[in-house]
């Protein structure tokens, strides 16, 4: 990755598609800006294969109780 921003993208996905002022585009903050394109913010959940990954790593041991 260059670590570079691809400003007019941005700023066509601003004004464009979400029909932001040049001023308004400008005082959000690149949380908002994501929000506002409707990406999530996070870690996705796990899906099967990950689950199936972690039994394999940490299986349970029969005969432990957890006292909770």
């Amino acid at each position: 990755m260059s670590g570079r921003f691809d400003w007019p993208a941005l700023m066509r996905a601003g004004m464009q598609r979400l029909g932001l002022r040049p001023a308004e585009f400008w005082a959000l903050t690149p949380v908002e800006f994501r929000l506002m394109l409707g990406e999530r913010q996070g870690v996705p959940p796990m899906a099967r294969d990950g689950l199936e990954a972690l039994l394999r790593a940490f299986p349970d041991r029969q005969g432990e109780m957890s006292d909770g």
